[in-house]
């Protein structure tokens, strides 16, 4: 092992000398208390390290000691339902041994270490085999939820097993097998936080992850492997908002990593998600949830860390076949963590203290995202969702604008709707979706009308806006009938289709085909006024039939298992018109 001494400390960033033939982002042990740390700037033995751990009470020249690896994360079964710190520290299992205070220098292992796993070996696998980095050598049963294949790992340079054990129970850091190179294949393994997993191809991102939020499943949609922003200020519902697509969204697998944000925040995800049911499996959705928490009052310097190992927990499961979303909230609170951590390193510091190198770091942690072929040759994806906190909800602060860089889908929070109590406050105006185009044939293979009724409805939406303008000089009175029947129908957007309860057993989810049939009847209500407006029927009555309230109730009214009600509700509708048909007729006109 190479040893060397501190020379200076500057909060979380080290300075120590003699360390000659360490790499760049090697693990050091750092001061008597062995603190981890990581290099991150190596100069003719004279390092810079930025340490993972509280350093209060560290003095010049006590010893540092590298241990010749880069930052790594232990792979394996065990990981998921586990709650982690941002350098994979079990923080249950240091709570049992040390109690509620997370102490300098504790260590404990990521995964249990005497748990005995049963492995499933495949059948044609055997001593002797040809294998390659990625290969499937068998199966665990992780959660009810999740089983765990177990693979080759992708740095392995063996082609042949030269012994494997087969099916049998076993702990992760039992040996399973050797290669011709006698390099030995375990039920876990490690990967470096800030090197991408391969994979074999990049595919299009051309499927929807469904979250059950209907305004973003059909206005602006996110696909599988896409990448997402969440921006909005102070008590807009970011982290409400990550928190209902994390419950219900379609990934197999959530990483959840609260980055910078308050405790409070991951206390409430420990204590409700526990307790939910998954919708597709029925069992506990921490069976396939892994949380990793660095809250506003743990060490800044493992914040910036936690970003990297939330998402190469994402490639291991997507590397298995898996759809993985990722919540990071906050990417900005991940930034603050860059910008003092360069401030400590005495770099010049670009837009508002920021480092020049922020949309570097951006782009390094979401062009991981994406929908691939792994080494195995199944089909994964990881999609990341990423809340941005401006200040004072300013949108041209720089992690923002540079993160609406490297995204495709924003989904603008806006404070005039949070403090009137609609959730989500996704506003209509500033949001959108470049991977719309993207996922309509999928769409359409399941419901033909959602590209249709999706535009008439952003549309009257953008129609209600220009009109607003007029009513807030001259009120509603002064705007004819179809005008005003479009002011209607975008309310009945707003308060039955865009805002939604998470506190309401039936409005908390709602299946793409509930979706679609609740705006398709506002559509074909506005369609169906219009022509009566114009053969000369008043507004008055169109507005004071039963079904505008029926309408807007469904969201409520019928559950996600008993569709066949809107039918019902749309024979009403279909009645009521014809009454008004019967008496004034329809007109033949452009909507």
């Amino acid at each position: 092992m190479i040893e060397g001494r501190i020379t200076r400390i500057s909060g979380p960033i080290v300075f120590a000398e003699g360390l000659d033939g360490c790499g760049l982002y090697d693990v050091v042990d750092v001061g008597e208390k062995r603190l981890i740390g990581e290099i991150i700037r190596q100069n003719k033995g004279n390092a810079t390290i930025q340490v993972y751990e509280e350093d209060t009470g560290m003095h010049i020249g006590e010893k540092v000691v590298c241990q010749e690896r880069p930052l790594s994360l232990r792979l394996g079964p065990g990981l998921v339902g586990t709650i982690y710190d941002g350098i994979q520290r079990p923080l249950k299992s240091i709570a049992e041994n040390s109690g509620a205070f997370l102490l300098p220098g504790v260590r404990t292992e990521p995964l249990d270490m005497d748990k005995v796993w049963h492995f499933d070996a495949i059948d044609s696998i055997k001593e002797g085999s040809a294998i390659k980095p990625g290969a499937l050598l068998g199966t665990v049963q992780e959660t009810g939820s999740v089983l765990h294949k177990i693979m080759v790992p992708p740095s392995i340079r063996g082609r042949v097993l030269k012994s494997f054990k087969g099916s049998g129970d076993y702990t992760i850091d039992d040996v399973i097998a050797t290669t011709e190179f006698d390099e030995e294949i375990k039920l876990s393994q490690y990967w470096p936080v800030r090197v991408p997993r391969p994979y074999t191809d990049k595919l299009e991102v051309s499927e929807p992850l469904i979250t059950g939020q209907r305004v973003i499943d059909v206005f602006f949609p996110l696909s599988k492997g896409g990448t997402a922003a969440i921006p909005g200020g102070f008590g807009t519902g970011k982290t409400m908002t990550q928190h209902a697509i994390a419950k219900w969204c379609d990934a197999d697998l959530i990483v959840y990593i609260g980055c910078g944000e308050r405790g409070n925040e991951m206390t409430e995800v420990l204590t409700e998600f526990p307790e939910l049911i998954d919708p597709r499996t029925g069992r506990s959705i921490m069976e396939r949830t892994i949380l990793i928490a660095n809250t506003s009052n743990m060490p800044v310097a493992a914040r910036e860390v936690s970003l990297y190992s939330g998402i190469t927990l994402a490639e291991y499961y997507r590397d298995m076949g898996y759809h993985v979303a990722i919540m990071a909230d906050s990417t900005s609170r991940w930034a603050e963590a860059l910008r003092e951590l360069s401030g400590r390193m005495e770099e010049m510091p670009a837009e508002e203290g920021f480092p020049a190198y922020l949309p570097t770091r951006l782009a390094s942690f979401y062009e991981r995202a994406g929908r691939v072929i792994s080494l195995e040759g199944q089909e994964g994806s990881v999609s990341v969702i990423g809340a941005v906190s401006p200040p004072g909800g300013d949108f041209s602060e720089p992690v923002t604008q540079h993160t609406k860089r490297f995204i495709r889908c924003f989904w603008a929070l806006n404070r005039e709707l949070a403090n009137a109590r609609h959730y989500p406050a996704i506003g209509w105006m500033d949001s959108y979706s470049e991977y719309a185009a993207e996922v309509r044939e999928w769409w359409e293979n399941h419901n033909p009308v959602w590209w249709k009724v999706r535009l008439e409805a952003l549309e009257l939406l953008k129609k209600e806006e220009r009109l607003q303008q007029i009513v807030r000089l001259i009120g509603p009175d002064a705007l004819p009938d179809t005008d005003r029947l479009v002011l209607k129908v975008s309310d009945m957007i707003k308060n039955g289709f865009l805002q939604q309860s998470a506190r309401d057993d039936v409005d908390m989810y709602c299946c793409s085909e509930k979706q679609i049939k609740i705006l398709e009847l506002m559509i074909n209500f506005y369609h169906r006024a219009f022509a009566v407006l114009k053969a000369g029927c008043p507004l008055t009555k169109v507005v004071a039939l039963p079904v505008c309230d029926e309408i807007v109730r469904i969201k409520y009214s019928v559950p996600n298992t008993e569709l066949n009600k809107i039918i019902e509700i749309a024979n009403h509708f279909n009645g009521q018109f014809a009454e008004l048909e019967s008496v004034y007729g329809t007109a033949e006109a452009s909507v």
